[in-house]
């Protein structure tokens, strides 16, 4: 288990983010069977980046449509850190207005002298549509010396009325100024 995120430097980043399936470019909604559109959920993710001493030193705001089984990907690249995110969301066919979250994590970091370390998790997350939760793919809110990645989620049904239009379709990445984001 990695727990050294304070012995990394870890987070000295310029980052790349993008809410993105890992492989290809992603067809839209439209493109996708009509049928599907009324399975449809949106993937709000906000994912920050917070430093030893609590300061964030970057910020993204995605949002994601998708289908049930469809997973959303979300890429953080840093000086000494790769962390790939997939968060798959299933419905909870016992109890309409819940979900499930399946989120698969490989992180990979280079430690200096001893080299790069490789882990991979899998986690379920039970959720309501419209809950907001928080995923640490690298640190622990309950160490708040040490650095963190922090991932809040809202998984909300697709209502085709979503702000933005048609840019919540494939989803958007919205900068905040003084955060530098290499694409």
């Amino acid at each position: 288990m990695i727990h050294p995120v304070h012995k990394m430097g870890l987070f000295g980043f310029i980052l790349l983010a993008g809410a993105a399936a890992a492989i290809a470019q992603e067809p839209s909604l439209e493109e996708m069977l009509p049928g599907l559109k009324d399975r449809a959920v949106v993937l709000d993710i906000v994912s920050r980046v917070v430093e030893q001493n609590q300061e964030e030193v970057w910020n993204s705001t995605n949002s994601k449509v998708t289908i049930p089984g469809r997973p959303v990907g979300l890429k953080l690249v840093g000086a000494n850190v790769v962390v790939l995110v997939q968060f798959t969301p299933y419905p909870n066919l016992a109890s309409e207005g819940n979900a499930v979250l399946v989120a698969q994590v490989q992180i990979w970091i280079n430690i200096p002298g001893e080299g790069i370390r490789y882990q991979t998790t899998m986690q379920t997350i039970p959720l309501k549509y419209g809950e907001q939760i928080y995923f640490f793919p690298l640190g622990s809110m309950n160490s708040p010396e040490d650095a963190r990645i922090e991932i809040q989620l809202e998984l909300r049904p697709y209502t085709g009325k979503e702000a933005g239009g048609d840019e919540a379709v494939g989803g958007t990445v919205s900068e905040t100024p003084g955060n530098e984001i290499n694409r």
